[in-house]
């Protein structure tokens, strides 16, 4: 049996994972996908989760595929020598050469997008050739006056007729796995994360999923854990301006009985 094909394993631990939003080698943030301002510098922001005890960090180079260009691979090498944390790197990736590149330098795992939904054949072939565990799958929704939520690619600039619901089964059958799901319509805002589709997705897949877009107090940690059934949550700025800790956050967490990494 090739232990590599295997999908990650939903633990019983939930993960914090902080997120570096990249634009020109700095890291970004913004609030709905828009009213984007600076927020550091990548590596020093590494430096600091990983000390903190973030179990994991994500780096997505979030204009690469408008920009057609490829990751920032030097950048990407920095941070990884930099930390010994599972990382994630996402933002241009369209070929095996890509995703070969990037572990290389320093990647863990890699997370496809837009690339993966305009060729499905990609979440397979890079499945195929580095594992399912390897291949993260990053969706952008939002919700739309139907009450739906649909998959947005290019950033968030672009809207498709796709449920996420559908786009997201039909990965995971491909060999996703992992789900990095990202809400647009509280990316920013602090007022929590999109508990609703969280869970709709977590509990209909058998693969890890990670909330992203709302967090604004350590509350909304507790909420998405329990209500969303998320298996890691995701946040940008509340981590890089300081509003919130990562120990004080898994401080408040184990008092509030849900198992995380100390």
């Amino acid at each position: 049996m090739d232990n590599s094909k295997i999908p990650v394993q939903r633990g019983l631990t939930r993960r914090i994972i902080p997120c570096l939003d990249i634009r020109d080698g700095r890291t970004v943030k913004g609030i709905n996908f828009e009213s984007i301002r600076d927020a550091g510098d990548p590596v020093e922001l590494a430096v600091v989760y990983s000390e903190q005890g973030a179990d994991e960090l994500v780096f997505l180079d979030i204009t690469a595929t408008v920009e057609k260009r490829k990751t920032l691979v030097a950048l990407v090498k920095r941070v990884a020598e930099q930390i010994n944390i599972p990382f994630t790197v996402g933002g241009g990736i369209s070929a095996v050469e890509d995703v070969a590149l990037l572990l290389k330098n320093g990647a863990d795992k890699v997370s496809v997008n837009t690339a993966a939904f305009k060729d499905p054949a990609l979440i397979k072939l890079l499945s195929n050739e580095f594992g399912s565990q390897c291949v993260v799958l990053a969706i952008d929704t939002k919700k739309e006056d139907d009450g739906e939520w649909y998959v947005y690619l290019n950033g968030g600039r672009t809207k498709t007729a796709t449920k996420t619901r559908d786009w997201a089964k039909h990965a995971v059958e491909l060999g996703a796995g992992e789900i990095l799901l990202t809400s647009m319509n509280n990316d920013g805002t602090k007022n929590g994360f999109a508990l609703d589709i969280t869970a709709d997705l977590a509990t209909r897949f058998n693969v890890p999923v990670i909330a992203s877009g709302g967090a604004g107090t350590e509350a909304h940690f507790k909420e998405v854990f329990e209500e969303g059934k998320a298996d890691a949550a995701l946040a940008a700025s509340i981590f890089h301006y300081k509003e919130i800790e990562i120990p004080a956050l898994k401080k408040y967490l184990q008092q509030q009985h849900i198992p995380v990494r100390n």
